[in-house]
């Protein structure tokens, strides 16, 4: 079988990857990496430079007119800041009934659908997405939830006429647990961007930036990307 893996140029994504790879082949997995107007475009380099080092075909799209009308504090349009502080202060604020200010109008939706063409044409039979708990908790992402992954999976595998499906593999388990996995498929997180602000080096004060460094804590390891 071949499998599609949207990947970011994140630890999340690029998990995913590896994991990808080493069930079908890297000759059997093609990444897609999408642009999307994000103020951090860093990490279609960082996608560029993953694909390069697994030596897998990898493609590219830009959706960035869809959400051209959104005010998310994560695209360049936006005047809002982008918050400086972890995922579980933001959601104190929204008190789990909104989502973050981050959360770019049904992103992953787009994504799933839009790869959903292009993996059909390209003959695969899955699509793999680096969505976790930790992203769903709170509403936060609602769009990286188990409850949204089975609804995406049932309407691709039923639009293509029971010819792809998707999977997420990390929707049940936290950051942590998905840079565990990575550290023993040995995936290159040193390649790895995750920072919001798309400077040249990670703010360390955004979201993404003090989940990714807590992740790496846990696992008893300096994160690569900072060596």
């Amino acid at each position: 079988m071949k499998a599609m893996v949207l990947s970011s140029g994140g630890v999340d994504s690029t998990t995913a990857l590896g994991l990808a790879i080493k069930k079908y082949g890297r000759e059997n997995v093609i990444a897609l990496s999408l642009s999307y107007g994000q103020k951090h475009e860093k990490e279609i380099e960082a996608a560029k430079k993953v694909a390069a080092h697994y030596g897998i075909e990898q493609l590219f799209l830009d959706l960035s007119k869809i959400f051209q009308y959104s005010n998310c504090s994560l695209l360049k349009q936006s005047d809002e800041e982008i918050p400086e502080e972890s995922y579980a202060e933001q959601i104190k604020e929204t008190k789990g009934e909104a989502p973050v200010s981050t959360y770019v109008p049904f992103r992953n939706g787009l994504f799933l659908s839009t790869a959903a063409s292009i993996a059909l044409s390209k003959g695969c039979g899955i699509i793999y997405y680096g969505a976790h708990a930790d992203d769903a908790a709170g509403f936060a992402y609602p769009d990286c939830s188990p409850v949204f992954n089975d609804a995406m999976n049932k309407a691709i595998w039923e639009g293509s006429g029971h010819q792809l499906k998707i999977e997420a593999p990390f929707v049940n388990i936290n950051k942590a647990e998905v840079v565990k996995i990575g550290l023993e498929l040995g995936v290159p997180y040193e390649l790895t961007w995750s920072c919001y602000e798309g400077g040249e080096k990670p703010c360390g004060k955004c979201g993404t930036c003090i989940d990714r460094a807590a992740a790496f804590r846990a696992n008893g390891v300096e994160d690569p990307a900072n060596r």
